[in-house]
């Protein structure tokens, strides 16, 4: 579905990303983990075309996007959910899920019902300003809004961060079905542990920028664990 091979990024003089390469199949669930600051989400902004690369290769469901723009990868079925949410705080609930449906390909113009199904508290709260949501319910907004363009792939970018823990066990329902059930493949970004063996089949580690681990999740060992992820 995905698959990224030797990104190099640069922030001025400074090398961020070395080399990375990023294999997500279709229909999986693949996190991405590593500490605070090893360029998780670089890697994913550069995916998303966000940030420029000094040399990638971006291959997405068989086609090349490693030089176009941002609204062509969201265009071609590409959900991204940013780090921070990063919602419209001054539109309501709904204008903020129809923002979405302006980057689907098929000119659709109404919300999926869908969404309403997977996050019943939007439909309750379509007038109300996004800023006047919960973290919680931003996040799910932030979700919705990406799932509004019907997406192939669906990448997350710490989903869980600030969010009240019985939402964060929502969200993971929430992942694990668009899976599992309606075979969205996805890739997140993840710091919690547990919610990441939960949710997720297979892992990457970044360290410094650079690859250093991938595997299956059920083959995540202590070693590794103490090596790059422990604080």
């Amino acid at each position: 579905m995905l698959k990224v091979e030797k990104l190099n990024q640069f922030y001025g003089e400074s090398h961020t990303l070395w080399d990375v390469d990023l294999n997500v199949l279709a229909g999986s669930c693949t996190c991405l983990m590593g500490r605070n600051g090893v360029g998780k989400t670089t890697l994913l902004k550069s995916i998303m075309g966000l940030l420029p690369t000094s040399s990638a290769s971006i291959i997405y469901d068989g086609q090349d996007l490693t030089k176009k723009p941002p609204e062509t990868r969201a265009y071609r079925g590409i959900g991204y959910v940013p780090q921070g949410r990063e919602i419209f705080t001054q539109l309501s609930v709904e204008e903020n899920l129809k923002v979405g449906l302006l980057a689907r390909g098929d000119g659709l113009r109404e919300i999926p019902e869908f969404i309403f199904e997977i996050f019943p508290v939007l439909k309750q709260m379509l007038r109300r300003r996004g800023g006047d949501l919960s973290g919680g319910q931003q996040q799910q907004l932030a979700i919705g809004r990406a799932l509004s363009i019907d997406p192939k792939l669906l990448i997350l970018d710490e989903p869980t961060e600030g969010i009240q823990p019985n939402i964060v066990h929502e969200i993971g329902d929430i992942i694990i079905r668009l899976n599992q059930e309606r075979g969205m493949t996805i890739l997140l970004v993840e710091q919690k542990l547990p919610f990441a063996r939960r949710v997720a089949q297979q892992f990457y580690i970044l360290d410094k920028g650079r690859n250093v681990a991938a595997d299956k999740m059920e083959n995540l060992g202590e070693a590794v664990i103490d090596q790059y992820l422990k604080v």
